[in-house]
């Protein structure tokens, strides 16, 4: 799976239920949630 930031519990944290989103400008990113805290996380990091 892919990591992300969570900006809430300020660490580094695997993306639970993690999908591929295309941006407004056309750029591929990941979505989904933290799992500690159900924040929503982002990142631009393609695996």
């Amino acid at each position: 799976m892919s990591e992300g930031r969570c900006m809430k519990c300020k660490k580094q944290v695997e993306i639970k239920d993690a999908k591929k989103v295309k941006s407004k400008k056309g750029k591929e990113y990941i979505r989904g949630v933290c799992p500690k805290c159900g924040t929503t996380v982002c990142t631009f990091k393609l695996d």
